[in-house]
C-alpha cells in the first residue's frame, strides 16, 4: 500500500500564492523598465547594466575634471583630442561638458530609483494589481 499526503489549500493560501506570483512579475517589470532606457534633455539613452556602468565611470571622471577646474561649455574636459560626447539610443553623438554629464548621471540614477520605489509601492499593496505592466503604475 502506498501512502500519500493530501494537501488542502484554502482561499487564503491561493491568494497568497497569487500575490507572490504578482510580486515576482513586478520585479520583472521593474527590471525591464530600468533597462529600457530613459530620456534626458529630450533625448533617449540606453540604460542596460553596461550602459549604467559606463555612465557611472564617466560621471566619476567628470567630477574629477570639475574639481580640477573644468568649466561649463568645455567639451575637452576629459583630456582627449576630440570633444566629449555620449551616444544616444539612436546612435547620434550628444556633446556633453562635465557638468552636463554629471546631471545626466544623476538623472539616470533618479530614473532607476523612481522605478525601484514604484515597484516597492506595488509590492506593498494589500492587493497587487494583475496588470502591473500598465504605465499607470510606473513613473
Amino acid at each position: 500500500m502506498t501512502a500519500f499526503t493530501l494537501t488542502i489549500k484554502t482561499a487564503a493560501d491561493l491568494h497568497a500564492g497569487e500575490q507572490a506570483r504578482r510580486a515576482a512579475s513586478v520585479t520583472t517589470e521593474r527590471d525591464r523598465r530600468i533597462d529600457a532606457g530613459f530620456i534626458f534633455d529630450g533625448i533617449r539613452y540606453q540604460t542596460r547594466p553596461a550602459d549604467r556602468e559606463n555612465v557611472a565611470g564617466a560621471a566619476s571622471a567628470a567630477l574629477e575634471a570639475i574639481v580640477a577646474g573644468a568649466q561649463p561649455g568645455d567639451l575637452r574636459w576629459h583630456g582627449g583630442a576630440r570633444d566629449f560626447a555620449w551616444i544616444a539610443e539612436d546612435n547620434t553623438l550628444v556633446p556633453m561638458d562635465a557638468p552636463t554629464l554629471r546631471a545626466f548621471a544623476r538623472a539616470m540614477m533618479a530614473h532607476k530609483q523612481a522605478l525601484i520605489f514604484a515597484a516597492r509601492d506595488l509590492k506593498d499593496r494589500t492587493e497587487i494589481p494583475a496588470d502591473i505592466t500598465s504605465d499607470a503604475y510606473w513613473p
